[in-house]
């Protein structure tokens, strides 16, 4: 069996059951518990947290994937990079909701550092990245996952932060956040590679295929 149809073999094979039900399941999780927290913010634990912001724009970052998709479909339905954009927004509501933002020290620093990783690693796949060098997808993934943390420390500031005790050690805070942000995002440019690019073939299979030497598709 030559390159090219072991490429074509996997890409007929799809994306594993257990990614697709994890990903529709958080989806649906997450569209169940934002409209609760729209109704009872006391539910989330998310009073005075700017709960109202969070339910509209939690269910559409979780549609960002499938709206790209439709727009300009290539290949198969991503759904890794889907559940990887997806997550972020569930976890939050989750975490709130179980109290661990309040009731863990060390919670809300870990979140910091994995949801950047998982919306940084979200962008190099969906961009076809997968099989890049390191440094192409740590440019990718540096980029998109600072800009994601700055955009939620200043939504922060402006929503909530400003109304608390802790304004002051805002700054401190902020900048803590953004250090793990940044080392998220370098996480997400490691493992995209290795991980990733068994993905890659059913994201954007026009891209891999230009990659390939001529002299592979004609079986040369």
């Amino acid at each position: 069996m030559g390159p090219d149809s072991s490429s074509r073999t996997a890409r007929a094979r799809g994306a594993p059951l257990w990614l697709v039900a994890a990903d529709v399941v958080a989806k649906a999780l997450l569209l169940v518990a934002v409209a609760r927290v729209a109704v009872d913010p006391t539910w989330g634990n998310l009073e005075g947290k700017a709960p109202g912001t969070r339910a509209v724009a939690y269910p559409l970052l979780a549609l960002t994937v499938p709206l790209l998709h439709a727009w300009r479909p290539r290949g198969r339905y991503p759904w890794l990079a889907d559940l990887l954009v997806t997550a972020p927004a569930f976890s939050d509501i989750l975490g709130n909701r179980l109290d661990l933002y309040d009731g863990v020290s060390w919670f809300d620093d870990f979140m910091h550092f994995a949801n950047t990783a998982a919306l940084s690693a979200g962008v190099v796949l969906l961009a076809g990245a997968a099989r890049d060098p390191l440094l192409r997808r740590m440019e990718l993934a540096v980029a998109w996952g600072l800009t994601f943390s700055l955009t939620w420390e200043v939504w922060e500031y402006v929503a909530f932060v400003t109304r608390f005790d802790e304004i002051g050690t805002a700054y401190a805070d902020t900048v803590w956040d953004l250090g793990l942000g940044w080392c998220g995002a370098v996480l997400a440019a490691l493992l995209t590679g290795p991980v990733g690019s068994r993905h890659e073939s059913a994201l954007s299979p026009a891209l891999v295929d230009a990659r390939r030497p001529v002299a592979s598709r004609d079986g040369g």
